[in-house]
């Protein structure tokens, strides 16, 4: 099972109990055993660890960037968001911003729907943000349901290989609208598939997927991940956005 499948069957409201069994593997080739080990946990609140954080810089072209450090997506990603946003455009800012920088790299994604209502912040009414389509063939769209919360400022969204899944939901969502430049030296990760686990009788699991992802411009990102724009010479996890921006804002 995916990580995110493991999080959503462990979702719940706080003080309710949750069953987990701890599959432990030992030994090599033939001499392989298994063991089960169950366990009853209580659900607490999750207070968020990493939240977004805002700051400015001055480009090297001299432009005033606002920068948003994005590095996962939670049920409390779309608020910080509006919150960020506010602080970095409000009359109360000593500067006014000539653009907006959104750094997503090592974020893997997270809570999906999140990553939809991120990108209607930044996308007017009516914009296509991401499409599921089964087995069938049957399609279920995501659009924005109403003018964003930032619609005018350009956006740049920094990436790397581990951005993946709601990230990448959302910086697709921004790419095919024309409504942000991606940079980074890399492709994204290229995770764009719905899956649910199956459970086996000895106690396994199986992955079946039962939809795929594709971006408003009918790309399946799956084993592919999201071209960048740009992409700088210099743009590692330990560099600055500052640095992957030198030669495009």
């Amino acid at each position: 099972a995916t990580a995110e499948v493991v999080a959503a069957k462990c979702r719940g409201e706080a003080g309710e109990n949750v069953e987990v069994v701890f599959l432990r593997r030992s030994g090599d080739g033939g001499a392989a055993k298994s063991s089960k080990e169950k366990k009853t946990l209580t659900r607490r609140g999750v207070r968020q660890s990493n939240p977004i954080t805002t700051s400015t810089f001055r480009s090297a072209q001299g432009k005033t960037i606002g920068l948003i450090k994005l590095p996962s997506f939670s049920t409390e990603t779309v608020n910080q968001l509006v919150d960020g946003l506010r602080s970095l455009t409000s009359d109360d800012n000593n500067q006014d911003v000539d653009a907006i920088a959104i750094d997503i790299r090592g974020n893997v994604g997270g809570y999906m729907p999140a990553g939809v209502d991120a990108a209607k912040l930044f996308l007017p009414a009516r914009a296509h943000i991401i499409a599921e389509v089964d087995q069938s063939g049957k399609l279920k769209g995501y659009d924005a349901d109403g003018i964003g919360a930032e619609t005018s400022l350009p956006i740049y969204l920094v990436v790397d290989k581990r951005t993946a899944s709601a990230s990448e939901i959302f910086a697709a969502a921004l790419q095919d609208n024309n409504r942000a430049i991606v940079v980074g030296v890399t492709n994204t990760f290229g995770k764009g598939r719905i899956q649910n686990v199956q459970p086996l009788e000895n106690g396994g699991g199986v992955a079946v997927t039962r939809a795929r992802y594709v971006t408003p411009k009918g790309r399946d990102l799956h084993g592919v991940g999201i071209v960048p724009n740009r992409q700088p010479t210099k743009c590692e996890s330990n560099d600055s956005v500052r640095t992957c921006l030198a030669d495009v804002v």
